[in-house]
């Protein structure tokens, strides 16, 4: 079980790992060894989202969510395979964690008289120094 908050704990057979190889340096090994790691998460079919912060995941997946609502996160940054493996596990864990966040809700405001008559006396002011700004008569 890998824990993401309090009340969120996803098991591990729900998370499908394949390595593949990396791009970018690697010296002698670069052709042979299969270090990136290809972490995928069913999001739309997981029994340990609840179904709000499943939604909100997918929202803030993006470009990284397949239609069928897999979670694809690839890690390459180290240059072994289980730092990669750890490495993509820690960002799926961190994904969550800002999906199990509930927004704020937003309440509408209105600008106060004092707001309103301030702004108005900031655009009389400018009008006026742009009227100066006119063509002088000399009569």
């Amino acid at each position: 079980m890998i824990r993401i908050t309090d009340s969120i704990a996803i098991d591990e057979s729900e998370l499908d790992e394949d390595f593949v190889r990396s791009s970018g340096p690697g010296g002698q090994n670069v052709n042979k060894l299969s270090t990136a790691v290809q972490l995928r998460f069913d999001v739309r079919h997981s029994p340990s989202l609840p179904n709000d912060v499943a939604l909100r995941l997918m929202r803030l997946a993006g470009s990284r969510l397949t239609k069928e609502g897999v979670l694809v996160i690839t890690a390459q940054r180290h240059r072994t395979q289980e730092r990669n493996r750890q490495d993509a596990r820690d960002r799926l864990v961190e994904m969550i964690r800002q999906a199990a966040v509930v927004p704020a809700k937003r309440r509408p405001t209105k600008p106060s008289k004092a707001a309103k008559a301030k702004r108005l006396e900031g655009k009389k002011q400018r009008a006026k120094i742009k009227n100066m700004r006119g063509r002088v008569s000399f009569d």
